[in-house]
């Protein structure tokens, strides 16, 4: 793990792109937040068509097997998110391997740096 990375331990699984983690704040201080996966788009659960909410738990379920309950990932480039309650960060395995990287060589996930989303419908 990396010296700059802060540990968290992964409790649930949201979409394709976002999970709840536990981050131990201090010696007794523990809060779980929400995370998004830094630099990717997954397809929505409640997407615009069929293929899009098929993809969707395709992502979902890849990010579970990545990131099962309990494991520790490291979050990195942790950034505040536009919503409250939720960060945006890199996450990597306790095995060293990037998420987003995986999930878009996987074609799961798509690279995204804001603004509006490409469609998934085709």
């Amino acid at each position: 793990m990396s010296a700059q990375a802060v540990p968290a331990v992964v409790d649930y699984i949201i979409d394709g792109d976002t999970f709840a983690a536990g981050v131990k704040l201090g010696p007794d201080i523990e809060i779980t937040v929400r995370v998004r996966i830094l630099n990717i788009d997954t397809p929505e659960i409640h997407g615009e068509c069929d293929a899009e909410i098929d993809a969707a738990y395709r992502a979902k379920d890849r990010l579970a097997e990545l990131l099962p309950m309990g494991e520790v990932v490291d979050l990195q480039n942790i950034k505040d998110d536009k919503y409250l309650g939720r960060i945006d960060a890199n996450v990597i395995t306790s095995d060293n391997r990037n998420v987003s990287n995986i999930l878009i060589q996987e074609g799961l996930a798509r690279k995204y740096g804001g603004g509006k989303r490409q469609s998934w419908c085709r």
